[in-house]
């Protein structure tokens, strides 16, 4: 959860002794973006928080762990692509993903606003780490459906890693200081 598929290819390596095959990445990617074809939805709330949030002038960016490609995919078939004007950033275009800064410090340079101005809204308690390495405030957030089951563990995760609040629905976002549009 919230890193770039290198990350998991080192990871898998290390727990089984042996290289992942030179088709590994394009293997897990296939998989999630059929999955993704059937299942992912936005989750509730998601598109009016950020038309709000637009609406009030407020800069936004996706900050991700994933490929272009799957970041592309799954911002079209959420219908949330508009919502970033293009302000999207991928692991693929840093040196370092998450829990290094270089995806947050790439994405606020590009928005033209200093780290201490902006707010990560993370599930990934990598990406909480990396949000807080580049001087951002740090929110967790438990509320999408792949976390059923163990939101409250995975918030204590989250508050571990540096979080200043875990939030557990969209709605609950509408009250987070900078973010009342």
């Amino acid at each position: 959860l919230g890193v770039s598929i290198s990350t998991v290819q080192a990871d898998v390596a290390a727990e089984t002794g042996r290289p992942c095959g030179p088709r590994f990445a394009e293997a897990v990617e296939t998989r999630l973006l059929a999955r993704y074809e059937t299942e992912l939805r936005p989750i509730p709330g998601a598109p009016e928080l950020l038309e709000r949030l637009r609406a009030a002038r407020l800069p936004l960016a996706v900050a991700t762990g994933s490929s272009v490609n799957r970041m592309g995919r799954t911002l079209a078939l959420s219908g949330l692509e508009a919502a970033f004007d293009g302000h999207t950033y991928s692991a693929d275009l840093v040196a370092n993903g998450k829990p290094a800064p270089d995806i947050f410090l790439l994405a606020a340079a590009r928005l033209g606003q200093p780290p201490e101005h902006c707010l990560v809204v993370e599930d990934s308690p990598h990406g909480v780490r990396g949000a807080r390495a580049a001087g951002m405030r740090a929110e967790g957030f438990i509320g999408g459906s792949h976390l059923d089951g163990m939101r409250a563990q995975h918030a204590e995760v989250l508050r571990e890693a540096g979080a200043e609040r875990v939030l557990g629905a969209v709605e609950d976002l509408l009250g987070v200081p900078g973010l009342r549009g």
